[in-house]
């Protein structure tokens, strides 16, 4: 296999992966999640179909066909969700090539670069540094152990976990936000950083609470 079919197929399987939440959560508005397609043909897209809560009539579906290389760059999985809301916002006007059907549901063919993508939310981070922490890779596994979760007031997510060096449940502030991957490796030994307790955290849940607000 191709290094580039390699990194296309990774991509649609990441977007599908991260797709998932909106099955049940709407991605816009009132819509969900109802179909993520690898496109055919091999095609270096993904194609999703939205529509209310529940729906699985074709005809009252709407799809999405969206490139994953724009030129020489791959978008990301988090490109294609903000893609998404754009497109699905609005009015946007296509031409008659770009506006087709697939299954019984109007496929409408995107260009990335006519689209300005919808900012990734708080909330998403946080799903995505959830899933992260609650699914981990097998390298990963014994790193840090989700227990648990609370968003707070003013911003912060508090994560609980434990860990096979720290004993007990250690409760971490954080900031969701882009650099996750850093955050997630630095994870386990932060947790052992008594010198970054929270002053005045009153929370029965952990034995203490680290603020890594601003790491």
């Amino acid at each position: 296999m191709s290094e580039d079919k390699e990194e296309i197929e990774e991509l649609q399987a990441e977007v599908a992966g991260l797709l998932l939440h909106h099955v049940y959560a709407p991605l816009v508005d009132d819509q969900h999640v109802r179909g993520v397609l690898p496109a055919p043909s091999a095609a270096a897209a993904v194609r999703v179909a939205l529509g209310d809560n529940g729906e699985c009539t074709p005809a009252r579906l709407t799809a999405y066909e969206i490139p994953l290389r724009v030129g020489d760059e791959l978008l990301t999985a988090h490109d294609v969700v903000g893609i998404l809301r754009s497109v699905h916002t609005g009015t946007h006007i296509y031409p008659r090539d770009r506006v087709g059907s697939t299954m019984g549901m109007t496929l409408f063919h995107v260009d990335p670069t006519t689209v300005e993508a919808a900012p990734f939310s708080t909330d998403d981070w946080s799903f995505t540094l959830l899933r992260c922490l609650a699914y981990p890779s097998a390298e990963e596994r014994h790193a840090a152990r989700l227990r648990g979760f609370l968003f707070m007031e003013r911003g912060p997510l508090r994560l609980y976990l434990d860990s096979e060096d720290v004993p007990g449940v250690i409760a971490a502030d954080v900031h969701p936000g882009g650099a996750l991957t850093a955050l997630l490796a630095a994870l386990p030994s932060l947790l052992g950083e008594e010198w970054r307790t929270s002053a005045g955290a009153d929370d029965p849940h952990c034995r203490y609470v680290v603020d890594l607000t601003d790491w």
